[in-house]
């Protein structure tokens, strides 16, 4: 690996795994900036390859905030038992509804542990594209809302009481459903935190929620499972045993409880293999993976 390289040019396919590994503990928390930077120098080409794996967020937008095909506003709520009690999101509809109706199938849109940034963003506007009624809460909001930057992000959320965090997405999950603009049927994906956050509300909202598609989150308590109601896509990557250890049980407590699912683990793939703005991006993989949640979705929304 050259240390000139370009960061623009690297792909996944030039970067050492130790650095995919490093940038992992990094992502989750377990290091900080600077010690994910000195730890990849120890690597031959290493710093190159850390600093593209940053995050460029001008990558991610694949739907323009403008599309006249889309509406977006932010939105407030309340948030009962939550961090503050009140919660913010961005709220993203096609701009016509089923004939005569004007309402639309919702699918809450839920971020990774950094806040709503704007990646998070334009998966609500392709969701919206493809024909539902899409909102992103922003778990950052009760303390400022996210800060414009993945590691303020990180550390603030990392603050804040988890359970109030989990039963802030709930009321969102409850707000999005009963919106005016919905049609009751409710659809749940989430990356990261937010995957894990997707078979937590599978549990919690039972028969309120009637689809879910988790990317690369820790699975539900095992005893939880019997709550699920919702039909569930898994989207996992290939190299992420952290997540995908806690997979077999959750499976297996799946099928005794009769929940009906289906398992996807993409190979060649790291953690985050969604997120189009690093290098950890899988183009083929993140394509396959957002059209099986669309027909998903389309399925169990209808």
């Amino acid at each position: 690996m050259n240390d000139l390289v370009a960061p623009e040019r690297l792909t996944q396919s030039w970067i050492d795994q130790r650095v995919f590994d490093l940038y992992d503990e990094y992502c989750h928390g377990r290091m900080d900036r600077r010690a994910f930077l000195e730890r990849a120098a120890l690597v031959a080409g290493g710093l190159a390859m850390a600093h593209a794996l940053l995050p460029n967020y001008a990558r991610a937008m694949t739907v323009s905030f403008t599309d006249p095909k889309i509406k977006a506003t932010y939105v407030t709520y309340d948030s009962p038992g939550g961090t503050s009690g009140k919660m913010r999101g961005y709220l993203v509809q096609p701009v016509t509804g089923q004939p005569g109706t004007g309402k639309f199938p919702a699918v809450l849109v839920i971020h990774e542990n950094r806040g709503l940034n704007p990646y998070l963003e334009d998966v609500a506007r392709r969701a919206a594209l493809a024909g539902f009624v899409a909102l992103a809460p922003d778990g950052l909001f009760p303390i400022g809302g996210y800060p414009g930057n993945d590691d303020d992000g990180r550390t603030m959320q990392a603050t804040l009481d988890q359970a109030k965090l989990r039963t802030d997405m709930l009321n969102s999950a409850r707000f999005l459903k009963s919106h005016a603009a919905s049609t009751g049927r409710l659809g749940v994906t989430g990356f990261c935190w937010g995957g894990g956050t997707t078979n937590w509300l599978a549990a919690q909202l039972g028969a309120d929620m009637q689809a879910g598609v988790p990317f690369y989150g820790v699975a539900a308590e095992t005893d939880s499972v019997t709550r699920i109601k919702a039909p569930l896509s898994i989207q996992l990557a290939q190299t992420d045993e952290r997540v995908n250890a806690t997979y077999p049980a959750y499976e297996a407590a799946l099928k005794a409880a009769g929940v009906a699912y289906e398992l996807h683990t993409y190979p060649g793939t790291q953690h985050g293999f969604h997120n189009n703005s690093t290098p950890r991006y899988d183009e083929a993989a993140a394509k396959l993976a957002w059209e099986r949640t669309v027909a998903w979705f389309k399925k169990h929304l209808a």
